[in-house]
């Protein structure tokens, strides 16, 4: 927390919360926009040698299974058999989200929906709280309010001071 960056303080209460700007200077934005594009740079030349080795990982793997077929068979039963655990596990995933979608819903019906009724209870008797104060409390301190401004005025027009 520099000196630089801070605004204004803010005090209230006893405490005192200092504002800090987040404004950069011209040399520091250029810096990061320098850091923010070399990165991406290394990112994307990652990606092509990525890209460019799971390429040529499928050309050879190509070119050996077609030589020798024996192998190719043995490379497909064992696919296969990892696709059915593969399987297995996606069903294992999909039951466990299902579960939680019913406590999910679970929870809504019988936690938030209850919470939501009692504050919309909570609303309508803070509604006519203020109703019940507004006619019997606020209204007649008004009308007294207005006929002390009559009274006072009538005093002034009659010339009587206080």
């Amino acid at each position: 927390m520099s000196s630089g960056n801070r605004k204004n303080e803010l005090c209230y209460n006893g405490p005192c919360m200092a504002e800090y700007s987040n404004e950069l200077t011209a040399e520091e934005s250029d810096a990061v926009d320098q850091a923010s594009i070399s990165k991406q740079r290394w990112i994307i030349a990652g990606l092509i040698f990525a890209a460019i080795f799971v390429l040529a990982g499928i050309i050879v793997a190509v070119i050996a299974l077609t030589k020798y077929p024996a192998v190719a068979t043995n490379v497909r039963d064992i696919f296969i058999i990892f696709m059915a655990f593969e399987s297995l596990i996606i069903g294992a995933a999909l039951v466990v989200l299902v579960i939680q979608i019913a406590s999910l819903v679970n929870l809504l019906q019988n936690e938030v929906k209850p919470i939501l009724l009692s504050t919309s209870d909570t609303v309508n008797t803070l509604r006519g709280t203020t109703e019940f104060l507004s006619e019997n409390l606020v209204e007649p301190v008004i009308k007294l309010n207005s006929y002390m401004a009559g009274l006072r005025k009538l005093f002034d027009l009659f010339g009587t001071k206080k």
